[in-house]
């Protein structure tokens, strides 16, 4: 299969770097993904990441900046918090948020930018450095809804649709009729679709 033509630790370094939001030193960061792609084996896996990597090589940073502005702080279903792709403005967010810091701590790893502990960017680096273990494996399916639901909402055209599109190919699996729909009871519907989001508090 080609997905082991680059080891999924990796794809999920490049994925979070590629979903960060893109800073004045994100060239620098495209720079390092293209060395590390180049030094893997030949495959479909390689030659679609490279196409991603390039794709964003060749934008305008402020271009993409504002994409990424529209994209994922003003809309409810592509934000980047996984705690709100499953419970939306819940007051179950603030336990769901201190155990996943727990998670992370425990695992001997601290948050270092300041970022929420579902900041899914951030556990896509997780999971590449965690070892395994049955909570690491259930934040890992838990992942996985929310990439799909993510992936399953952003317009063809954008260019971070092909980042989930291809880790839902090349990393996770696709969730069960069962997790999508237990996503869905959990989720409380925000009153407004386009807001700024994240919400950086409990109601």
């Amino acid at each position: 299969m080609s997905v082991f033509s680059v080891p999924v630790d990796m794809l999920l370094l490049i994925a979070s770097r590629l979903i960060h939001y893109p800073g004045d030193d994100f060239d620098r960061d495209l720079e390092w993904m293209m060395n590390e792609l180049e030094n893997e084996t030949q495959g479909e896996t390689k030659e679609a990441w490279t196409s991603i990597v390039q794709l964003f090589q060749s934008m305008p940073l402020e271009e993409l900046k504002k994409i990424y502005v529209e994209t994922f702080d003003w809309k409810e279903k592509t934000g980047l918090y996984l705690t709100a792709q499953e419970l939306g403005d819940s007051r179950k967010r603030g336990a769901a948020l201190i155990k996943l810091q727990k998670l992370i701590n425990e695992a001997g790893f601290d948050r270092l930018d300041g970022e929420l502990a579902d900041y899914i960017p951030m556990l896509y680096e997780f999971l590449a450095v965690a070892q395994e273990n049955p909570a690491v494996e259930r934040l890992k399916r838990r992942l996985a809804a929310a990439t799909f639901r993510i992936s399953e909402n952003i317009e063809e055209k954008n260019p971070y649709a092909l980042v989930f599109k291809r880790l839902m190919t090349d990393v996770f699996l696709a969730p069960s009729v069962e997790e999508l729909e237990n996503l869905k009871k959990e989720r409380e519907t925000a009153d407004l679709e386009e807001l700024p989001y994240p919400l950086m508090y409990d109601a």
